[in-house]
């Protein structure tokens, strides 16, 4: 499949957001680190926190790197801004109906999200740097396909009130940022469509995720 840009292009744009938001990209994985040790302190406040995180990810990818940046050399960025978006209104109404409850259990679906997380956090941009990215081209959370990730890491630590619409547009995604990997060599974003695919299956499978309340 052919784009609108350059490859050169691409990662121009990855420079320059990067800079300009610095350092945000490690208050992010704070954050990510901050919200796993909630699961497991089990406070009240965790699963707000979580899914406030969640939305606040998603709302500034959407507003910040497809708007703000993305934009200037693609311009489905628009649309792909509204996803994002949305996405992260989801969460922020999710966060008060507060259906979404994240614990830990010795489950192979746990461990599996947990791994998920990691790789959105650490994992993906250290195997970017390695192949020899420049940190001011690294992606990384606070970047759609990374934040994709490990969405669906935490996606697979909760419970059976797990509204199931919340997979559509990290799918869609899945599925778009995909195209990275095959024209860009942005190799990790394959393990972003088997993270999607094991989501969905595991989330989906059985009576055991109803369906949202609108």
């Amino acid at each position: 499949m052919e784009t609108p840009f350059t490859i050169e292009q691409f990662f121009e744009v990855f420079e320059k957001y990067n800079t300009s938001v610095f350092p945000a990209q490690f208050i992010f994985i704070g954050l990510g680190i901050l919200a796993i040790i909630l699961i497991h302190t089990r406070r009240n406040y965790s699963n707000y926190f979580i899914t406030g995180f969640l939305g606040f990810l998603w709302l500034w990818i959407g507003m910040v790197y497809h708007f703000g940046f993305f934009t200037s050399i693609n311009k489905a960025a628009y649309g792909f801004g509204i996803l994002f978006i949305l996405q992260g209104l989801f969460f922020v109404g999710e966060m008060f109906r507060n259906n979404l409850e994240f614990s830990f259990q010795r489950k192979p679906k746990i461990f599996l999200g947990y791994f998920f997380i990691l790789f959105g956090l650490i994992i993906y941009p250290l195997i970017g740097y390695l192949l020899g990215a420049k940190f001011s081209t690294t992606i990384s959370l606070g970047l759609p396909c990374p934040t994709t990730i490990l969405t669906f890491g935490f996606f697979m630590l909760t419970n059976s009130k797990f509204p199931r619409y919340l997979l559509i547009i990290p799918t869609i995604w899945a599925l778009i940022g995909t195209f990275a990997a095959v024209n860009f060599g942005v190799y990790q974003d394959f393990v972003m469509l088997l993270t999607a695919i094991i989501a969905n299956i595991y989330l989906l499978k059985g009576n055991n995720v109803p369906a949202v309340a609108w």
